[in-house]
Parts: C-alpha cells; structure tokens; sequence
C-alpha cells in the first residue's frame, strides 16, 4: 500500500491556490477540467515531492472545485494537512508576512498550525531537530483554532 493524496473541497479555487502554492510553497503538478461533472481538479505536491507526483507516485493534495456553488463548513473536522519545512520561523514569517495567521505558532521551534482559506488545518512541522526558542515565536499566543 502507498499514500497518494489527499483531497481537499475548496470553495474559490484562485484564493487556495494563492494560499497553498504562492504563500505555502506547494507547486501545481496537474489540472483537470471535467466539463461533463462540473468541476476541477487541481494536484499540488511540496518541492521536494514534485517529481515523484508528476510520475503519480508522490504525495499530492488533490483540490477539488465544483463549479456550482456549495458550502463546505467544519474543515478542522477533516483533520489536518502536515508538512516538512527545512526552518519553522522562516517558513511562519513568510506566511505571516503574506497575511496568513499563525493560529498555533512555533514557540517549540518544532509545529505551528495555519489555516487555509477554506479552514483546512495545516500542520508545520520543524525538520529534524527543535530550533532553539526565538522571539516572536516563543511568547506568542494561539490565535483562533487550529
């Protein structure tokens, strides 16, 4: 057995792709317009995963548009997405710095957790080892849920 994907209904597909490729860093290996079904999808993988999914053996988050209307609500019941990232407070900053809220930031200098526009849940994780505590970090409150 092996881990494809997970997918992801999002309700304004240029808002989550902003979210998850150009604030997240994930990049966009294929998109599928099915006209018959109304809807696209969209498969985006971390860099470091990028050529394993273009041979569809990679991790992927699949995102899911329907092109009729429809609400999604309660995204922290799906659980949460989790990536590697090479500096936890590099990685928050520039989330930060591009208008996302750190709900649960890395005063651990190992997970912090961020939402996406759809509410989906996205676990950092530190790779390796703990950084050492770093201000803002470390006396920073959670933030709303994560």
């Amino acid at each position: 057995m092996q881990y494809l994907h997970t997918m992801v209904r999002v309700r304004d597909l240029e808002k989550s792709l902003d979210f998850y490729c150009n604030k997240l860093g994930l990049e966009e290996v294929n998109r599928y317009d099915v006209e018959a079904g109304r809807f696209t999808l969209v498969f985006l993988a971390a860099p470091n995963d990028i050529e394993r999914a273009k041979e569809k053996d990679g991790p992927m988050v699949e995102l899911t548009y329907n092109w009729d209307p429809e609400e999604y609500d309660g995204g922290r019941n799906f659980g949460h997405l989790a990536y590697l990232v090479d500096d936890i407070y590099a990685s928050c900053q520039k989330l930060m710095d591009a208008g996302v809220a750190i709900n649960r930031p890395p005063r651990d200098g190992h997970m912090a957790f961020v939402r996406s526009p759809d509410g989906i849940s996205i676990e950092l994780l530190q790779r390796g080892e703990a950084l050492g505590p770093q201000e803002p970090w470390s006396s920073m409150e959670n933030t709303g849920s994560w």
